[in-house]
């Protein structure tokens, strides 16, 4: 029996990937091109494009066209850590990348004042509809969209002197050191929440992600607290699952082995 032609137009476009002819982000040929190069139809054209999808060779970006896929080196993100340090605007992000041999960068801080949102009330405890700062910005490793974070503060911490909050500049010492610098409002913990979902538009365009809804999204809601166990700050992080892992350490365990090993 001989060889359906999707696979057969899939198989040359495989090895053509494999043998690096074509390279990882590159673009391949449109469909209309693929159709007359190889005399088929749309339908068979597609077909060969799903199978290269469902092998994790290619991926469609909406509006774009198909790409060959480029392999991410995952970030492993510890989640457990000190009580009164929170992921956030803070230098521990810089130094936990940097110390893995990684670069990280980020775009500049994007500054809304919002009526909270029902989800970011009850994070916070305020009535929904309270005036809330949003401090949003988005996260790199080695040049690839990592993350994207929001962080969410009562207006009423501005008003009473925490005004580095209403401004577009990153605080360079961490928001919760600030806090406990202009306001005495010191973290003793924080809690995460943890959801998993489908990325919405805006984070499909910016993660580059495939339009086959195969690659999910962990969302962490961190609510950080002070010494009266009252919600001081929000954070919201949104990370692709294809370049982020975490992990959970508990008790006195030695760090992770080179190379991935636990």
């Amino acid at each position: 029996m001989s060889t359906p032609l999707y696979r057969q137009i899939a198989e040359e476009l495989r090895e053509q990937i494999e043998s690096g002819k074509l390279k990882p982000g590159q673009q391949l040929r449109t469909e209309l091109e693929l159709r007359e190069r190889y005399g088929a139809s749309r339908n068979t054209v597609r077909d060969a494009i799903r199978w290269l999808t469902t092998l994790g060779l290619v991926e469609t970006r909406p509006g774009q066209g198909t790409f060959v896929v480029q392999k991410i080196d995952p970030f492993v993100t510890t989640l457990t850590g000190d009580p009164e340090a929170a992921s956030g605007e803070d230098p521990r992000y810089l130094s936990e990348v940097s110390d893995r041999g990684r670069k990280p960068s980020f775009s500049p801080i994007q500054v809304e004042i919002q009526e909270a949102s029902e989800e970011v009330a009850a994070g916070l405890w305020r009535p929904k509809g309270t005036e809330v700062i949003s401090r949003h910005e988005r996260r790199f490793i080695d040049g690839t969209p990592w993350s994207m974070q929001t962080s969410f503060y009562p207006m009423e911490f501005a008003d009473r002197g925490a005004e580095r909050l209403r401004t577009p500049r990153s605080i360079q010492e961490g928001t919760m050191q600030y806090l406990a610098d202009t306001l005495e409002m010191r973290q003793v913990g924080y809690r995460d929440w943890i959801t998993v979902r489908a990325p919405n538009g805006t984070e499909a365009e910016f993660f580059k992600l495939p339009s086959d809804g195969r690659i999910s999204m962990y969302e962490i809601f961190r609510t950080a607290f002070d010494e009266n166990r009252q919600p001081i700050r929000l954070t919201v992080i949104v990370y692709p699952a294809d370049r982020n892992q975490f992990l959970v350490e508990v008790g006195e365990v030695p760090p992770p082995r080179p190379g991935g090993q636990l």
